[in-house]
């Protein structure tokens, strides 16, 4: 289907700055997409990066205190005082040794040195245990948890732990994950043991061991208080180990996601990894992981909520919906300002010149603005302008020119009638010595006042007929009574009907001379007034019918154009002409003369004009 496009340069500029507007909302809205779409995201793993971070550098502090600590138990001269002599004297009874009165000042003095560092280890409230022992474990220091009684066997039960020896055998600090409280029987928390021999300062002989449980709360207490979403998900790795936050307790995680590919564009710190996980659901997130400084192997991640990702990008759907807005309404200004500007005066002018042709050439000064719209306007309104004064001026010639063909036709009647008149008054002064020749004077002294009084004026059609009488009187003179004239009139309205002055005596003329003359003997004329109705209007028919020789139809044709040879009838046949192109001029084409003859038998010439009276006969002629 073809896809319709608007015509008129309106509606194509309505239509482009539509395109336009819809082209730059379109390119705004998917390069803000885009953009916010990665701005939100990047700001989103940028934030949590930030609170993860404050996380793992707290729990990064804290594990320093407590492996300084560890290592102090490892390390200090009291201890290690402590341990050679108390080991020296495991298995032995106490009457058996020398110094076993003094070992027990020892021993007090070695737990409050003992203890006095443990008080100064900031994260204290999280080592629920703190134990150094000897390597019999006849003899310990035990450093108890606030609830915690005393246990007199305590190096024992860390002895028989199942990852003693893993941890006892470690080259360096060795993270087994999280294990059950050694020491709490019924529901035991979980704790992070470390567990380190102690060597004597001499040699490489190990006197002893110290042990650490570490509460879970060194991680959980921060990761409660972690802005997580109800979607998201907090998981921290120690080694090949990974646990994940649920109700407040770290538990095992496997297989809950699967990495796909990594994002370390999104992150401030190159330390951390960005990377897009699948979840076991098979939905795709985003997950951030920030290793703990100093404590190799242990991590953070965060899996990132998508109802957080989808609030915040609901916030910024609203912004790009209000650019949206905002850049509609500025079409929609523009398309406005447009039709204010460009499409209300093309509709204007476009008005303007429809008015021109259906004939309104008035001055129209709304359609001249002060612009090139407005030059246009003033352009059409001159144009207007010129054409009134073009026609009026072309109305006033063709006056000029009909009165003057007018003039000229009547020219050619006036010298035929005299000639013909003469030449009788001439015949009957030469023939006759009688009174008929004071009549005929008489009929032409009234003929040739009425030829003095114009011929613009029209006359009744009773006054034409009393020419045509007058003019008939002198033919009758000529013939000696051999032709007579019978005149009807159908109705006594008609007598009252406007007509040009010598519209009937050509034509009588014509009926004489080209039809009863050749003839040779006596004829008849009958002149008939009736009125019809015609399909441009009512006229007046008046018929001119004589029994003379007849025409053919292509002497009839050249007696209307007025285009026969020169010959002795041609004052006649030019008559007939000169009437039909009189009448046209002065009521249009439907109206003027037409011929019917038969040859041999008789000849009707019919006039056709307005009927008109006095009253409405300029009325006629205005709407010829």
């Amino acid at each position: 289907m073809k896809f319709p496009f608007p015509k008129t340069i309106r509606m194509k500029l309505m239509a482009a700055a539509a395109g336009i507007t819809l082209v730059i909302s379109l390119f705004t809205l998917t390069i803000y997409f885009f953009v916010f779409q990665s701005f939100l995201r990047k700001n989103q793993v940028q934030s949590s990066e930030f609170n993860l971070q404050l996380v793992t550098a707290n729990v990064a502090d804290n594990m320093a205190d407590i492996i300084y600590f560890s290592k102090w138990t490892c390390s200090s001269t009291a201890v290690l005082h402590y341990l050679e002599q108390l080991g020296n004297a495991d298995g032995l009874p106490p009457s058996a040794s020398a110094d076993s009165a003094n070992l027990r000042p020892l021993a007090l003095s070695s737990f409050e040195r003992f203890k006095e560092e443990y008080q100064n280890t900031p994260p204290k409230d999280y080592i629920t245990h703190a134990l150094i022992s000897t390597a019999s474990r006849n003899n310990f220091l035990h450093i108890l948890g606030p609830s915690e009684g005393s246990r007199p066997h305590a190096a024992d039960i860390v002895y028989d732990a199942p990852y003693f020896e893993t941890l006892f055998q470690a080259r360096d600090f060795s993270w087994i994950g999280l294990k059950d409280d050694l020491f709490v029987n019924i529901n035991p928390s979980k704790v992070l043991p470390i567990i380190r021999p102690v060597y004597n300062e001499f040699n490489s002989d190990i006197i002893g061991w110290s042990y650490l449980s570490i509460s879970q709360e060194l991680f959980t207490d921060y990761l409660n208080a972690y802005p997580l979403g109800d979607d998201g998900m907090l998981f921290f790795t120690m080694g090949d180990i990974t646990y994940y936050l649920k109700d407040g307790e770290f538990e095992t995680a496997q297989d809950l996601y699967t990495p796909l590919k990594e994002l370390n564009s999104y992150s401030l710190n190159d330390a951390t990894t960005v990377q897009t996980v699948e979840m076991a659901d098979g939905s795709r997130r985003t997950m951030i992981t920030i290793p703990v400084e100093g404590v190799e192997g242990w991590s953070f991640s965060q899996i990132l909520s998508e109802q957080q990702f989808s609030q915040q990008k609901k916030f910024y759907y609203m912004l790009i919906a209000g650019i949206c807005l905002t850049i509609s309404c500025l079409g929609l200004l523009l398309m406005v300002l447009l039709n204010r500007i460009i499409n209300v005066p093309v509709k204007a002018i476009k008005q303007k010149i429809d008015a021109v042709s259906q004939g309104d050439f008035s001055r129209d000064p709304s359609i001249e603005w002060n612009h090139e719209l407005g030059d246009i306007g003033k352009g059409i309104n001159s144009l207007s302008a010129s054409i009134v004064i073009l026609m009026d001026k072309r109305i006033e010639d063709e006056r000029h020119k009909k009165d003057l063909e007018y003039q000229i036709l009547q020219s050619q009647i006036n010298p035929h009638f005299l000639y013909n008149t003469l030449n009788s008054i001439k015949w009957m002064a030469t023939i006759q010595g009688a009174g008929g020749i004071a009549e005929m004077t008489t009929a032409l002294a009234r003929l040739m006042k009425n030829v003095s009084k114009g011929t613009n004026l029209p006359i009744t059609l009773r006054e034409e007929l009393e020419l045509v009488k007058d003019y008939f009187l002198i033919l009758q003179y000529r013939y000696g009574g051999s032709i007579s004239l019978d005149c009807t009139v159908l109705s006594e309205d008609l007598y009252d009907c406007r007509i040009h002055r010598f519209t009937l005596q050509p034509i009588i003329e014509n009926s004489m001379f080209h039809g009863i003359e050749p003839k040779g003997q006596a004829g008849k004329i009958t002149v008939t007034a009736m009125a019809e109705t015609a399909s441009f209007g009512k006229v007046l028919r008046i018929s001119v019918t004589d029994n003379g020789v007849g025409m053919s139809q292509e002497t009839i044709e050249k007696v209307l154009h007025g285009d026969e040879t020169a010959s002795a009838d041609f004052f006649r046949h030019v008559g007939i002409n000169n009437v039909n192109r009189r009448i046209q001029y002065a009521y249009g084409e439907n109206y003027g003369i037409s011929i019917t003859s038969q040859v041999g038998s008789y000849t009707t010439t019919t006039i056709t004009i307005p009927y008109s009276t006095e009253e409405n006969y300029d009325k006629a002629i205005d709407c010829r």
